[in-house]
């Protein structure tokens, strides 16, 4: 009990209700795969480096503007984007995305650094340096695509420079008085003329706003610089333009100097940009530190002045025309990716790994998995990552081409109840294609994770995650590619595979529940949702207990939380019988836990669920009734 040593009135806050348990999200995605640009964790060299989770997308538009549209990446289709746009047709809200990018290694594996720099597009910065045959450029700066990718080469860029009012204030005699709206590591253009002067501002005539004691002065690279009865000054301010597959991003009120709090080295640089999907950085030469000192080199303000004359070079508006590539040929492992080191910042997790410390994420797919055919290898990894999470439920989809005997032949190698199958792909017009006037409409067949896990969304938002994902429309296809009958069903459905159907009337459907496990009990995909819901949520609002005094009082909070929380669901219809007392129980007492239980600080919590399982088969029996029968 809390101290009272001093005689007082003490007023104290206490609770005479039961925790409550807020359930977590289900209807998250998150994918990893081929883009056609955008973030990903990569380390540049020693002291620059990007850690780029995955960032999370709520519409496709916000898919585009951080990954690109629907175009062809490395090796084709882009399918990412293709299920991107199906999940948030058909009711998908939220979404994070894992790119997956391969930079080319040397034989001993190491990453080679000269063709992991030609993956990035970039232009050089100011006029190509005069020198002789042979000769050696110096190290220039460049525009530098911040994410790796040869559609980095259509990024182009537009500087631009605005100059404001005379910043020079004077007495009523034209004498100096002060500097005006100006800040300090601010540049100006000096001129004796009362014309504001056009064009690139020349390097002699700009000069850096300091303070020196409490005034703020200009000045150059030899200190206070006096100013004339005539001089006058404007600030000087860059905008740029970045433009690229339809988005346009301006930066306005830049600096040049690198002290300066909107430095252009700042919201434009590598690592903690202003805008974390921004698309280039203002790459800068770094000086070795084992050159000698070159005593004609210029000071930082000539510098300064320098750059930002080279910035409005003509030479350095356009297009990032050198390098770009994407990188070496993809494999396996390249989707499950990297781990992130704890030991070192500069590292972070890629490929699935980097989906593993995002808590929303609910459902998992990975579209890109069909590149590899029937090698179950990718599948395995996606299942792998389902079941080591534990609250994730894996979409999986089958090889390109699978006839009825080949998926059933895919589906055998899985056995997790973490993992659906669904079952055939299906085709839709290509919206990347402009068709021919009085031609048919160019098709795409594509797999069906990306409009299935859209559906585990919208059957979750509209009824909730007990209710099984099927029996739902599937919005925005042509058709489904392969017929599935009654038939074929027939053979399909115990075998776990779930079919996509069309039924005249009622549209095309999704037709199955089931997941790839052999066990019974998890047969159905709400089940394992509604246990990985109902978990999740429990371990997640119950961190309160731990190091609690482990007594009856412990215990009844406890019960009484996890009570509340499952009688809300009983009566949503999530779970089984007519009374409470038939659809769960809770125990925490005596009876689940022994001495050494708790001597050894453990807490045994009992829950027991009766979950609603669909109705699969819904069977009419139908028979003859007659008056005499009645009478009888």
């Amino acid at each position: 009990m809390p101290e009272y040593l001093t005689p007082a009135v003490y007023v104290e806050e206490t609770s005479f209700r039961a925790r409550s348990i807020e359930g977590v999200a289900t209807s998250t995605l998150g994918m990893a795969g081929l883009t056609r640009y955008g973030p990903i964790s990569y380390r540049f060299n020693a002291d620059e480096y990007v850690v780029q989770p995955p960032p999370l997308i709520t519409s496709y538009g916000e898919y585009e503007r951080a990954f690109g549209g629907l175009g062809p990446v490395k090796d084709g289709t882009n399918y990412l984007a293709f299920a991107a746009r199906a999940y948030f047709a058909n009711g998908g809200r939220r979404l994070y995305v894992s790119r997956v990018f391969n930079f080319p290694r040397a034989a001993d594996g190491a990453i080679d650094d000269e063709d992991f720099d030609a993956c990035f597009a970039r232009r050089p910065v100011g006029p190509e340096p005069a020198g002789g045959p042979g000769a050696v450029p110096p190290p220039r700066p460049a525009w530098q695509a911040r994410w790796p990718g040869s559609a980095g080469r259509d990024i182009k860029i537009e500087v631009t420079v605005r100059r404001g009012r005379n910043v020079v204030v004077r007495d009523g005699d034209g004498a100096f008085l002060r500097l005006s709206t100006v800040r300090p590591f601010d540049l100006v253009q000096v001129s004796d003329e009362e014309a504001i002067p056009t064009g690139p501002p020349d390097p002699d005539d700009v000069r850096l706003v300091q303070r020196i004691g409490d005034d703020l002065r200009l000045t150059d690279d030899d200190g206070a610089v006096e100013i004339g009865d005539d001089t006058r000054a404007y600030l000087l301010q860059l905008q740029v333009v970045v433009t690229w597959a339809g988005r346009s991003d301006v930066y306005t009120e830049l600096a040049v100097h690198p002290d300066h709090p909107r430095a252009v080295t700042r919201a434009l640089g590598l690592k903690d940009a202003a805008d974390d999907l921004a698309l280039v950085w203002l790459r800068l030469p770094i000086p070795d530190p084992d050159d000698p000192v070159d005593p004609n080199a210029p000071g930082p303000i000539a510098a300064a002045a320098t750059l930002l004359a080279d910035l409005l070079d003509d030479d350095s508006q356009g297009f990032l025309s050198v390098g770009g590539s994407d990188g070496a040929d993809l494999a396996v492992g390249d989707f499950a990716g990297e781990q992130a080191d704890p030991d070192d910042p500069r590292k972070g997790a890629t490929g699935l790994n980097a989906l593993t410390d995002i808590d929303d994420v609910a459902i998992v797919a990975m579209p890109d998995s069909v590149r590899f055919g029937a090698d179950m290898t990718a599948v395995g990894l996606l299942i792998e990552h389902a079941e080591r999470q534990r609250y994730r439920i894996a979409v999986v989809d089958p090889p390109p081409d699978s006839s009825i005997s080949d998926v059933r032949q895919f589906r055998a190698q899985f056995d997790s109840k973490y993992a659906a199958l669904y079952y055939p792909w299906v085709e839709i017009i290509d919206p990347t294609v402009v068709p021919d006037a009085g031609s048919p409409p160019p098709v795409l067949r594509l797999p069906p994770s990306g409009f299935v896990t859209g559906i585990y969304a919208r059957s979750d938002i509209e009824r909730g995650v007990y209710k099984a994902p099927a029996n739902e429309v599937i919005r925005g296809i042509r058709k489904i590619e392969t017929n599935v009958t009654f038939d074929r069903q027939s053979t399909l459905n115990p075998e776990g595979i779930n079919a996509l159907r069309l039924f005249p009337g009622r549209g095309n459907r999704v037709w199955g529940a089931r997941t790839l496990s052999s066990d019974p009990e998890w047969k159905y995909v709400n089940v394992r949702r509604l246990f990985i819901f109902l978990e999740h949520s429990i371990e997640k609002a119950t961190q309160w207990a731990v190091f609690e005094p482990n007594n009856e009082r412990l215990w009844t909070s406890i019960r009484r939380s996890v009570e509340d929380f499952l009688f809300i669901h009983w009566r949503d219809g999530a779970l089984l019988g007519s009374r409470p007392e038939e659809a769960y129980f809770v125990r925490c007492d005596r009876s689940t836990m022994s001495q050494n239980d708790l001597d050894n600080g453990r807490l045994i919590c009992l829950v027991g669920v009766a979950p609603t399982y669909p109705a699969e088969f819904v069977i009419f029996r139908i028979g003859q009734w007659t008056a005499d029968a009645q009478r009888s």
